[in-house]
């Protein structure tokens, strides 16, 4: 199997939450979150190419005049960029897409998985491959009070009613900062992620996932303040 890295960069026009949320202006980068994470992907010693899926034609003019070979601008059709198409489409998407090796799905709004960062990813991906695993997620990790139809889910209050949360039993939520799995999984198993997945948690504000207006508010700021490295 081909260790060529291909990064999958979905990015659909007409967010509802934060209008032009991919493409508005950004703590300094006048073409915002888009131009932010092309930089980071064209950074990375370990992706290969960058295949970026969208139906935004102002994010397509932006893509276009990157100019780098690397940048493969795919002009998505309309039917597979509403708000009501599953990822599990997308995931056909991609694997239509792409025709060997692996594939990294990431998304515009994570703007702190730097360069550096996904290489590291990739780095333990490989050798988690070499151990046994079949692909890899990002996740954080939640330590609190976590309770489900009336009892909690991550302590026994039979054992201490109250311990303190740095003893609990984490949660890994996924964060959607980035999935990787060979092109395999996708074909064989219609999915970004294999049948034994490694848990790849990132610290909380790396891993800062931008859904809202009061994200990108909490994002800018976090760059203002020199807290995140872009």
């Amino acid at each position: 199997m081909s260790n060529k890295v291909t990064c999958f960069l979905p990015c659909r026009q007409g967010s509802q939450r934060v209008p032009k949320k991919n493409i508005k202006p950004f703590a300094g980068f006048d073409n915002g979150l888009i131009e932010i994470k092309l930089k980071q992907l064209l950074s990375s010693k370990r992706i290969d190419e960058i295949v970026l899926s969208t139906n935004d034609s102002e994010i397509i003019e932006f893509a276009q005049s990157v100019q780098d070979k690397r940048l493969v601008v795919h002009k998505r059709d309309e039917e597979l960029a509403l708000s009501s198409t599953s990822t599990d489409e997308l995931v056909a998407h991609a694997a239509s897409l792409i025709s060997e090796g692996h594939i990294l799905w990431t998304h515009v709004t994570s703007p702190f998985i730097n360069a550096d960062q996904y290489d590291d990813i990739l780095d333990i991906y490989f050798k988690q491959l070499e151990s046994g695993f079949d692909s890899l997620m990002t996740t954080s990790k939640i330590y609190g009070f976590l309770w489900e139809n009336g009892i909690p889910l991550n302590y026994d209050r039979a054992i201490e009613k109250w311990p303190r949360t740095q003893t609990l039993e984490p949660i890994h939520e996924v964060n959607s900062g980035a999935f990787i799995a060979p092109l395999s999984v996708y074909k064989e198993l219609d999915d970004r992620i294999g049948e034994s997945v490694y848990l790849y948690p990132l610290d909380k504000l790396v891993s800062h996932d931008i859904d809202w207006v009061e994200d990108f508010i909490i994002a800018e700021s976090l760059v203002e303040k020199g807290l995140v490295a872009l």
